[in-house]
């Protein structure tokens, strides 16, 4: 099995076993004040309603008033200061909850609103991300050159630890003024300041919501949004350092499979077109490796069209010859095929030929031309043939080769 598909069921079950162990923590944690607290406030319903006389209907009414007029306490929340806190918070993906349309046009245009603006939103949040990490890498490398560092190159773990400080400042720094602006505790402050940089938007605590500050304070308006657009860069880039070094390790393993496929390929020999044997035959589609044949004979002693001699007397030393012409295809060129005894060269001549060459191979690039033989070392020496009265190679052939 790859690498690539065990990963891919690693973090399948890691998830998964994350998430159960999450379910377990915030049960323990969350079970038993979810408990009391609906106790507490049953026991409050039920004072009320015997105090006041109150019936279940009437009561049931003065919650839905109740509900309903809480967002209206922060004051005006559609004027176009509250609607551009708004589109930001559905730009970025927060989704508070605080504010929500009611008209159908609203809605409508909610959905096409976040269709475009989301990915554009993500595609900005990363292209600042980015350029956070080339700015911090140009700085590690200035700060490291100024101190005669052996290294100056910023790593990953180096960019990781710069925008991941970055981030926590950030936090940190806007958790102390929500803190003084709101009157949250700092604990309280830090809290949301992670839900909100984090897009996750629970909505249990929201800023701007308190004395109409959304229409009264201009000035606290433009830190919010500032915050949450420079925050979300950084901790943007921080992610995006995270998660790229876990997808890369995939890319990674591709590559590596893609680089031994390609090298499996070069070291395959391949022969292509028609091939003359020693005794004559012609194979037609010839792919072999290494002198095998497809079906597993030797085929060491042979010729093919793309210029490539086996030497029979001694199968462990291979050489390559390069011919005047080498086609494709020569089984065109080839009226018949002709055994070894009628061609009938004169015997004088194959001894000359033997004593010259004694691994008993003859080529000839052109019959009309004469024959080369080949010795040893490499080098040709041209040998006319003898004459023969009756010529029954009509036509030229590209490669010839011979057993003695």
């Amino acid at each position: 099995m790859k690498k690539q598909n065990v990963r891919t069921i690693s973090l399948i079950v890691c998830t998964f076993t994350y998430l159960l162990v999450g379910a377990a923590v915030f049960d323990a944690l969350e079970s038993e004040t979810e408990k009391r607290r609906w106790e507490a406030l049953q026991a409050v319903e039920d004072m009320i309603i015997r105090k006041y006389n109150i019936s279940q209907e009437d009561f049931k009414v003065m919650e839905t008033v109740v509900l309903k007029s809480e967002p209206h306490k922060a004051g005006q929340q559609w004027k176009f200061t509250g609607a551009f806190y708004y589109a930001t918070t559905v730009l970025t993906t927060i989704g508070y909850g605080h504010s929500t349309p009611t008209t159908r046009g609203g809605k409508l245009f909610t959905m096409c609103y976040a269709i475009v603006g989301i990915p554009l939103g993500l595609v900005m949040f990363q292209s600042i991300g980015e350029r956070v990490n080339r700015l911090s890498s140009y700085v590690i490398k200035a700060v490291r050159t100024s101190l005669r560092c052996k290294r100056t190159v910023a790593s990953e773990v180096d960019l990781i630890c710069v925008v991941t400080t970055l981030s926590s400042l950030t936090i940190a720094g806007g958790a102390a003024a929500f803190s003084r602006f709101e009157g949250w505790s700092y604990f309280d402050s830090v809290y949301y300041c992670f839900i909100t940089l984090t897009t996750i938007g629970f909505g249990d605590m929201v800023a701007l919501q308190k004395d109409n500050a959304l229409n009264r304070k201009p000035e606290y308006v433009m830190f919010a949004l500032i915050f949450i657009l420079f925050g979300l860069a950084i901790v943007a880039a921080s992610l995006n350092l995270l998660v790229l070094r876990f997808v890369t390790m995939n890319t990674e393993d591709e590559r590596r499979d893609e680089a031994q496929a390609m090298q499996a390929l070069q070291v395959a020999v391949k022969l292509e077109g028609d091939v003359i044997t020693s005794n004559g035959s012609i194979l037609s589609g010839y792919e072999g490796h290494d002198g095998q044949s497809l079906n597993g004979t030797n085929t060491s002693s042979m010729c093919s069209c793309r210029c490539i001699c086996l030497n029979g007397g001694n199968r462990h030393k291979k050489q390559q010859y390069k011919m005047r012409r080498s086609p494709t295809h020569i089984r065109h060129l080839l009226p018949e095929v002709v055994p070894m005894q009628d061609l009938n060269y004169d015997t004088q001549s194959m001894h000359t030929i033997g004593a010259l060459n004694g691994s008993g191979i003859m080529s000839g690039s052109h019959m009309g031309i004469g024959l080369d033989v080949v010795d040893d070392t490499g080098t040709r020496s041209p040998i006319k043939p003898q004459p023969h009265p009756q010529k029954l190679l009509k036509r030229n052939v590209s490669l010839l080769s011979f057993r003695i």
